[in-house]
């Protein structure tokens, strides 16, 4: 094994990134925003970090989209100033978390609903804190989660929104839900929901009804839109909010053509068995990588290995198969029996979808020139959250 990935120092299992790959991402994420006329607004859902969302912002990024509003606070007090909330919320602890955060100083807040219930709740609360609430409504893209049908129900929805106090209703949010396997079919997402974006935006206009936000994006398609934008096409958009595009991961990979230096997170392993002919064992399960199989990839060739999908890929070693995961422990299989592995051996595992290995640790080790140069805390994690 290379010297550069063993970092002795490091007790195992823990979550390496790659400072130079993370940096390359947030520079590409956005020049290709600036060249498009776009703003850039990541979510920053797959790594939960405010050290991480200060250098996009820093980059260039106008703020940061969160998932969930309780993570809102944490990501004021560490220094972001202007937050959109991507999922509706609902409930009277949320509202109260609301009322909270809506007394932080310079924090500038949008709140993405999809429902009259939850414009009313805002409402209310904005009314007692007596501050108006900016919000846009989600569009229903294909993803069958979140959102309202593009068109009538969307202008409806936003005519009784525009009714009650308290509320700034600033325009519509879109989401592409895209997990094919070609960059061809990514493409024809990122036209397909543009689209339907647009004209519900002119809908809107036509009725009257002033808005500022116009906003798409996801990783799959976000340099095919990137690139429409740059080519004049679908110019009322305004804001850009693509995701693990900063990291990347093996899920990157199976929805498109992805490329080895873009995929910046890893696992740090160390082989703790080898007493099986056919595998090894290594001490992080599915505690460490979560259980992503990426089952839904299935019928591509190669996702099977002796009727095992994988789990992740081991850096450098295409002879080992990740084949099995277990809470605290996983097996390495031989797809080279002359190959072995050996005992306290350590190493890097690309992990199937970075997001769920983040969320459940509470810190990163940002690495360079194989040598680790800074601890990033993880800041909205399970684990911190929790404490």
């Amino acid at each position: 094994m290379k010297e550069s990935i063993l970092y002795p120092i490091l007790d195992t299992p823990c979550v390496l990134l790659d400072l130079d790959k993370l940096e390359a991402n947030i520079r590409e994420m956005s020049q290709l925003a600036t060249e498009a006329g776009v703003k850039l607004r990541p979510h920053v859902k797959i790594h939960e970090s405010a050290a991480i969302a200060k250098l996009q912002v820093e980059a260039g990024a106008i703020g940061i989209e969160l998932g969930s509003i309780d993570q809102v606070e944490p990501m004021a007090e560490a220094g972001i100033e202007d937050i959109l909330v991507a999922h509706p919320f609902y409930g009277a602890h949320k509202f109260e978390t609301l009322k909270k955060i809506l007394t932080l100083p310079n924090l500038k807040l949008t709140f993405v609903v999809d429902m009259l219930e939850h414009a009313e709740g805002i409402s209310r609360v904005a009314v007692v804190t007596g501050v108006k609430v900016p919000v846009v409504i989600k569009l229903e893209t294909g993803g069958n989660r979140l959102g309202v049908l593009p068109g009538e129900p969307v202008l409806n929805l936003a005519k009784q929104i525009l009714q009650l106090p308290g509320i700034e209703f600033k325009g519509i949010y879109a989401h592409e839900v895209y997990s094919g396997p070609t960059n061809k079919g990514a493409d024809k997402e990122a036209f397909r929901v543009a689209t339907i974006t647009v004209e519900t935006a002119r809908l809107l206009k036509k009725e009257g009804i002033e808005i500022d936000h116009i906003s798409v994006g996801a990783s799959p398609t976000f340099r095919a839109t990137c690139l429409y934008l740059k080519h004049g096409k679908f110019r009322d958009i305004t804001e850009i909010h693509p995701g693990k595009l900063v990291i990347d991961d093996i899920a990157q990979v199976m929805m498109q053509d992805s490329h080895e230096q873009r995929r910046a997170l890893s696992v740090l392993t160390t082989v703790i068995s080898t007493s099986h002919p056919s595998h090894a064992v290594i001490d992080a399960g599915f505690k460490t990588f979560g259980f992503d199989s990426l089952i839904g990839y299935r019928d591509q060739p190669g996702f099977f290995w002796e009727g095992k999908p994988s789990f992740g890929s081991v850096k450098d070693r295409p002879d080992l198969w990740l084949g099995a995961l277990h809470a605290e422990v996983s097996r390495l299989f031989y797809k080279d029996p002359s190959k072995k592995l050996r005992l306290g051996e350590r190493l890097e595992i690309i992990p199937n979808n970075a997001t769920l290995v983040i969320h459940m640790h509470e810190k990163l080790y940002g690495v360079r020139d194989a040598k680790i140069e800074t601890v990033i805390p993880v800041t909205g994690s399970k684990k911190t959250s929790e404490s």
